[in-house]
């Protein structure tokens, strides 16, 4: 049995995720092709000095930051991060230690801190926005968070960036070095006033704050994301948080009540925040929504291909959208959105920026394609719902998109679930 061969994961715990099982595997699994007599030295030596990411959770009887240090301290690890928000906290730990960890009566479960990735001139129309600008709702008095690679201070964007901050290198001064988030930005709210308002967002006049949660290249932990999503809940009240964006994601790996992204996110939607999260980008096959997406009390967005047209009549969903059903069977996506050649704010000089040069519209645009370009446009049409009216619960703004989407014939609900979000639509809709 495997537990047995390697040892220090003890048979039955029951208390460390599939991936992190993986994971101890790879750690040993070139062990095997070297000569006898070099196995158990270098194995010795690798058990006390390879470390993998892990996030730790504690029993609800073990709790708060004294807690959390005390009970790494005596597995011989260090904390992290904090993650309050789930009763935990990330470390990087040895064989050893992962080994005491597992044995501690006070730890629920372990999870392998895997990798998250980065997952508007036709956009805004096809999801009917402008007609509301018309009556002035714009997401005005509306924030709108953005967990992403950071934000650059583009015009499109002045003086609506209200806060910033950066969990990767700790910078106070917003920016953007990957250029994923500052598209994603664009896609809420970006004013247009560098392209005569042709690449205007649906929620131009919303507020954003940006939470870097993703390095250079558009990678992350999910510790650092739970992170971003407790900074949001503790800063809501302060900065007028009331939508969430997620273009990022993991691959789904076991059901959403035991997905640590998942607990964070229902924390946050509970507290009144909406999650719009991108579905992902591993169609067309089926059974590839990611996390958290997976969640079914949260908006999971997949990407629409307009063929650059308004009317709807060549809609359809884009070949790369995540399908349906999730690990858990439920339905997902929600909804649909624009989310193929996207024109959105360019982030100078940065990676993607350097990476994709053909797809640079101009000096300040540039074009990219993904579920992470759909989300946030449906997180600028939340922004307008809530500037129309404010008492809207997460529920209510889920429920009034749902009811007003425009379906698209001969698709199933796995593919594009209620169809393709109605801004307009959405803020006339009596209950």
């Amino acid at each position: 049995m495997v537990y047995h061969e390697l040892g220090w994961i003890r048979s039955g715990g029951g208390k460390m995720c599939p991936l992190l099982k993986r994971a101890a595997l790879e750690w040993y699994r070139p062990l095997r092709f070297l000569p006898c007599f070099l196995q158990k030295p270098l194995k010795y030596i690798r058990q006390r000095l390879r470390k993998v990411p892990v996030i730790v959770q504690l029993d609800a009887a073990c709790c708060g930051d004294f807690s959390f240090r005390k009970l790494a301290e005596t597995a011989g690890c260090s904390v992290h991060r904090e993650l309050p928000l789930i009763n935990a906290f990330s470390a990087k730990v040895s064989a050893r230690s992962l080994e005491r960890l597992a044995k501690n009566v006070f730890v629920k479960k372990i999870w392998y801190d895997r990798c998250v990735r980065s997952v508007l001139d036709v956009a805004s129309p096809v999801v009917q926005a402008p007609p509301l600008w018309q009556a002035e709702v714009t997401g005005r008095g509306v924030t709108v968070a953005v967990l992403d690679t950071g934000i650059y201070e583009h015009p499109d964007l002045s003086g609506r960036i209200v806060a910033f901050k950066d969990l990767v290198n700790n910078k106070t001064i917003p920016y953007d070095d990957n250029g994923h988030g500052t598209h994603v930005a664009g896609g809420i709210a970006s004013s247009g006033v560098m392209s005569g308002s042709l690449y205007r967002a649906p929620a131009f006049e919303a507020g954003l704050v940006g939470v870097k949660v993703l390095d250079k290249e558009g990678k992350g932990k999910i510790s650092s994301v739970i992170e971003g999503i407790q900074w949001c809940i503790e800063n809501k009240d302060l900065y007028s948080i009331r939508v969430l964006n997620l273009s990022v994601g993991a691959d789904a790996t076991e059901p959403y009540t035991d997905d640590p992204v998942c607990l964070a996110v229902e924390k946050a939607w509970r507290d009144g925040i909406v999650i719009c999260a991108a579905a992902g980008n591993e169609g067309p096959q089926s059974g590839t929504i990611g996390s958290p997406g997976i969640d079914p009390l949260i908006i999971t967005v997949g990407a629409l291909d307009d063929g650059n047209t308004v009317n709807g009549e060549d809609d359809q969903v884009a070949y790369f959208s995540s399908r349906g059903p999730t690990v858990d069977g439920q339905p997902k996506p929600d909804v649909i959105a624009p989310g193929v050649n996207i024109i959105s704010l360019r982030s100078p000089g940065s990676h993607i920026d350097k990476k994709n040069k053909e797809s640079r519209v101009n000096e300040w645009y540039t074009s990219l394609s993904g579920t992470s370009m759909a989300a946030p446009l449906c997180s600028g049409v939340v922004a307008q719902l809530l500037q129309h009216d404010a008492s809207l619960t997460p529920d209510q703004v889920k429920e009034r998109l749902l009811k007003t989407a425009r379906k698209i014939d001969n698709l199933d609900e796995y593919v594009q679930g209620a169809g393709v979000i109605d801004a307009k639509a959405a803020v006339l809709y009596k209950a």
